[in-house]
């Protein structure tokens, strides 16, 4: 297994590659010095290879070297930080944050 994780900033998302072939992203949106994200998937083709794990510590990671803290509304992300030893700073959201970021993904 060959996997790799891009960020695609004009599409707002992390991808993860398995072998070259798209297997997942997570998907966020900035809002100040935060970065919400709000969904991680992969394609059940690629499911059981740890795939998510692996997209969401490289995310966080890249977004934490960008500068943000993290807002978990995706269930997976906040399941990671909740279970995952790590140095991240993060919160749940707030009923603001979710109205927020309703408002930013039309």
């Amino acid at each position: 297994m060959n996997t790799s994780v891009t960020q695609e900033t004009d599409r707002r998302r992390f991808v993860i590659t398995d072998d070259g072939e798209t297997a997942g992203s997570s998907h966020y949106r900035d809002h100040d010095a935060e970065r919400i994200f709000f969904h991680t998937e992969i394609d059940e083709a690629f499911g059981g290879r740890g795939l998510a794990g692996i997209i969401t510590s490289e995310a966080l990671a890249t977004s934490v070297a960008e500068g943000f803290s993290i807002v978990a509304v995706c269930p997976f992300v906040l399941k990671w930080l909740q279970t995952e030893e790590h140095d991240i700073e993060w919160r749940k959201p707030t009923p603001a944050d979710l109205t927020w970021l309703q408002e930013h993904l039309r």
